[in-house]
């Protein structure tokens, strides 16, 4: 009996092994697991105006906070990292004037559907792209207006207590 048990064990013991082992690590096309750091040359090259933004099906954000020169041509590109349906998970950046009520725009926006959650005629809106659902990507180009710090969101209805930050001009 004593035998039994340990060839029971033994066995299992071997498949464990098996099954945990020999599988081989499969990379992305493009992707490398090496450290890469940016030279102070490409970082030169690189337009600190021209900035990436994601958001996703947890109503994140995955930044709060965005610095850009004044007078300069900005480019926000956003990317919708989620899988989830516009009509479910739409989001939208929106850069508010200086002073705008966040909590009093989003009400405004939240009944206009039909204007991708955009109200018609706001004189709040600097820039704004359009809504976008699960795995796609928009963008939007404007003047970066004079010094200050500016409030930016998602419109969409419910999205602005967790989906907002802010442009500092500088």
């Amino acid at each position: 009996m004593k035998t039994f048990k340990y060839l029971v064990l033994s066995f299992f013991s071997v498949l464990v092994m098996v099954a945990c082992g020999g599988k081989e690590e499969k990379k992305k096309e493009g992707f490398s697991y090496e450290n890469k750091k940016e030279t102070s040359k490409s970082t030169e090259t690189k337009n600190s105006n021209d900035i990436v933004i994601s958001g996703d099906d947890l109503m994140k954000f995955d930044k709060t906070e965005i610095k850009v020169k004044a007078g300069q041509k900005v480019k926000v590109t956003l990317r919708h990292k989620g899988k989830l349906d516009i009509n479910v998970m739409g989001h939208n950046f929106v850069l508010l004037k200086q002073g705008v009520d966040l909590a009093g725009f989003a009400a405004k926006a939240a009944v206009a559907k039909d204007n991708e959650y955009i109200p018609k005629g706001t004189e709040d809106v600097i820039a704004y792209t359009s809504l976008i659902g699960g795995g796609q990507t928009t963008s939007v180009e404007f003047v970066a207006p004079e010094v200050g710090t500016y409030d930016f969101l998602c419109s969409f209805p419910g999205h602005y207590g967790m989906m907002k930050g802010k442009v500092i001009v500088e």
